[in-house]
């Protein structure tokens, strides 16, 4: 399948719409889709005629959408990998990434998950560009969210922003925290002189991180970590604001010797599946390096 398809059926309150006022309004096309569909080889037709935005629509009409071929980016190739499927159907692929694999290529790895996506789809005969809509740094482990199609990217894209997508996290941290349940509302920004470090500063972006205490021992925390906005290294940069970072998380002030990368795994996520017009809920259990640690806190 090369070109993705969509088709509706018009309704009694969109009768007499302009068919761009239906595409943007109703069903939440971008402006720049639409011109991608009249000037990179799409189409809309209604009743089976090619038409154009400037059409009126009446109830009843079937409207159908193609949208055009993507094009695979040239400077990302397939590699052939294991995938950790969680769940897949003709618009999203969720995938259980391991720690150790960026999600999308890095001059510091060989691969990377995008990469292994890329490989799967040729597989199957889809000639499809990598859209991730969430990211996992290399050494977080968890669930990676793709859009099979820039459509289905978009929409949520739009749940991210409007905050109806949410995702929890487990992460170890050094040290005990204060309370056992908790908010951190700390802006973050690029730390000067860095192009990787992030940290909290008066001029960064507005972030926010939830985080409860799931079980102590020996010095170290698991903890359940909820976000409500998704900036670059968060959990990272604000555990260790509050003086508990990461274990593994040397980046951050978080120490090495019982795991080699940060303790961080994306456990669970949840969404509107905005072509199935319901909610659904996935989750992970902890990759093993974790679970050895927590089996002694």
């Amino acid at each position: 399948m090369s070109y993705v398809r969509f088709d509706w059926e018009v309704e009694d309150s969109q009768d007499g719409m302009l068919m761009k006022a239906f595409l943007i309004g109703e069903k939440a096309l971008s402006r720049s889709m639409l011109t991608d569909i009249k000037f990179k080889g799409g189409e809309i037709r209604v009743n089976g005629e090619v038409k154009n935005v400037r059409t009126t629509l009446r109830t009843g009409d079937t409207v159908e959408i193609k949208f055009p071929e993507e094009e695979v980016s040239e400077s990302m190739l397939p590699i052939v990998m294991p995938l950790r499927i969680v769940y897949e159907d003709e618009h999203y692929l969720l995938i259980n990434k391991p720690a150790n694999l960026p999600t999308i290529p890095s001059r510091h790895s060989a691969s990377s998950l995008a990469e292994g996506v890329l490989a799967y789809y040729k597989e199957n005969k889809l000639n499809r560009t990598i859209h991730a809509v969430n990211r996992l740094d290399r050494d977080t482990s968890g669930l990676v969210l793709f859009a099979k199609h820039r459509y289905a990217h978009d929409l949520l894209s739009k749940q991210q922003k409007n905050k109806t997508m949410k995702r929890s996290y487990f992460a170890i941290v050094h040290g005990i925290p204060d309370i056992e349940e908790g908010v951190i509302n700390r802006p973050i920004g690029r730390k000067e002189g860095s192009i990787i470090e992030r940290t909290v500063r008066e001029d960064g972006q507005n972030a926010i991180t939830h985080f409860r205490t799931i079980q102590t021992c020996a010095g170290n925390s698991l903890l359940e970590i909820e976000l409500l906005t998704g900036r670059t290294h968060q959990i990272r940069v604000h555990m260790s604001s509050i003086g508990h970072p990461l274990l593994g998380d040397d980046l951050y002030g978080g120490g090495k010797e019982v795991i080699n990368r940060q303790a961080l795994h994306s456990k669970s996520l949840q969404f509107d599946h905005p072509f199935l017009e319901r909610t659904l809920n996935f989750s992970v259990e902890l990759e093993q390096d974790m679970l050895d640690i927590i089996q002694t806190i």
